[in-house]
């Protein structure tokens, strides 16, 4: 119910732009929207979050760097990523869920509703 698009190859130092959108549900009904990312042999991690009201939160590792926005009119979902190093290489995944707590979670296992990836790798 959440497909994303954008990804794909990019040099270190550069940006690119991932995109989310729900089919279904739209954007505008779930409480919290996420992007995860999940590198060969890791765990899958947050990167971002973002609340229906607008706060967001973001990983150490991309603060500073990465920008979660949403648009409810256009049904849509992004994550900015700037200043990209190879250790941002991962599959992207955008997530969602409808339940209303007091911040949004940032476990994967918290998320019922997710996409089915968007492959970012940064080169050297």
């Amino acid at each position: 119910q959440l497909v994303e698009s954008g990804g794909g190859s990019g040099q270190a130092g550069g940006s690119l732009d991932l995109s989310c959108s729900g089919s279904g549900y739209t954007i505008r009904y779930y409480y919290c929207l996420a992007w995860f990312r999940q590198a060969p042999g890791k765990e899958r991690e947050m990167v971002a979050t973002i609340e229906r009201g607008g706060p967001t939160q973001y990983a150490d590792s991309v603060k500073g760097r990465f920008s979660i926005s949403k648009d409810n009119t256009n049904n849509a979902l992004y994550l900015r990523m700037d200043s990209l190093t190879p250790e941002d290489t991962a599959m992207y995944f955008c997530a969602g869920d409808f339940k209303s707590t007091r911040g949004c979670a940032t476990g994967a296992g918290d998320y019922k509703y997710w996409g089915q990836g968007t492959q970012v790798t940064v080169s050297s």
